[in-house]
């Protein structure tokens, strides 16, 4: 007769206060997890040795003071209740002041805005990581850690910060490319005058006709003036162009060189452009200032082998 051996029943998780495991942050908890460090190794796929507790950060403290495997400083701080803004403060300024590698967050109840906030510090060079931490036990057992990984560092958050980071940049030059250009072309033609300086890849003068603007346009290593005609009808445009098109020939002699006449099939708009030079704004400063100068140039004939004409269309 074989005999059968009843399966256990397994328990369900239940979960307690965290302050009936640990009573004091920084007594209890903090102290556990010195010694317990290696319960963060499976939550952050960061083995972490040598978690030193309490170590000075100027009139600061910071709760743990580990390394991970490089020997890079790892900074963590420990909150058992709602994250806030002085803890992140805090976790901000520990890392800047250790040079650490990597700070770590444990909160018993993240708020979405410090998630969000996590998520951005993670696109910088630093790596964050914001952990939820709960007491669970099972059929009476001692209370245990449980660790949830909310926001930590990854490859597609540090590629959104490269991003981020050349966005800007190509921001700041092209309004440095366009402040020293206004300024240069006051001395040729005074149509874009009360024009401020942008970081978008053109800056635009009216005409005289609504919907018809005089640009300079830039690009990383190109450079061109355009006449852009978007009166919002594709027809109203087309008429327009086709007119300055019938007298392309003397346009081109006033202008002083040959026009790309661009009807955009397919789009509303039409323009009329001359491009410059083949420098633009990631080209070095120093070449700057003679592509200013020619753009100037070419938009002062620009503009005189065409604003009459603009301005004798049919309205």
């Amino acid at each position: 007769m074989t005999t059968v051996t009843p399966m256990s029943v397994p328990g369900r998780i239940e979960r307690v206060p965290l302050r009936t495991a640990w009573r004091h942050e920084a007594y209890d908890f903090t102290t556990w997890l010195a010694d317990n460090i290696d319960v963060l190794n499976e939550v952050i796929d960061v083995p972490l040795v040598s978690a030193e507790r309490e170590q000075a950060a100027g009139a600061f403290s910071v709760d743990l003071v580990a390394e991970d495997r490089s020997g890079d400083t790892v900074v963590i701080e420990n909150q058992l209740e709602r994250s806030d803004h002085d803890h992140l403060g805090k976790l901000i300024t520990y890392l800047s002041m250790y040079d650490a590698a990597k700070a770590i967050w444990i909160v018993a109840e993240p708020r979405p805005e410090h998630v969000t906030a996590v998520t951005w510090l993670n696109q910088s060079s630093a790596e964050f990581y914001l952990l939820k931490a709960e007491a669970i036990q099972i059929g009476g057992s001692p209370p245990a850690l449980l660790l949830t990984r909310i926001v930590g560092p990854s490859a597609e958050a540090r590629q959104v910060g490269v991003q981020k980071k050349e966005l800007g940049e190509r921001h700041e030059l092209r309004y440095r490319f366009w402040q020293q250009l206004l300024e240069t072309a006051r001395e040729h033609t005074r149509l874009h005058a009360n024009v401020s300086p942008t970081n978008d890849t053109w800056v635009a003068a009216g005409s005289g006709r609504s919907g018809i603007t005089f640009n300079y346009v830039i690009w990383q290593h190109k450079s061109a003036v355009e006449l852009y005609i978007d009166q919002g009808e594709v027809q109203r445009n087309s008429q327009v162009f086709e007119a300055l098109v019938e007298d392309r020939e003397r346009i081109e002699a006033e202008f002083g060189g040959v026009l790309d006449w661009q009807a955009l099939e397919g789009k509303r708009a039409c323009r009329v452009r001359a491009t410059v030079a083949s420098e633009g704004y990631r080209d070095p400063e120093g070449v700057w200032p003679g592509t200013q100068r020619a753009l100037a140039e070419a938009m002062a004939r620009f503009e005189s082998a065409l604003k009459a004409r603009i301005q004798a269309l049919p309205r």
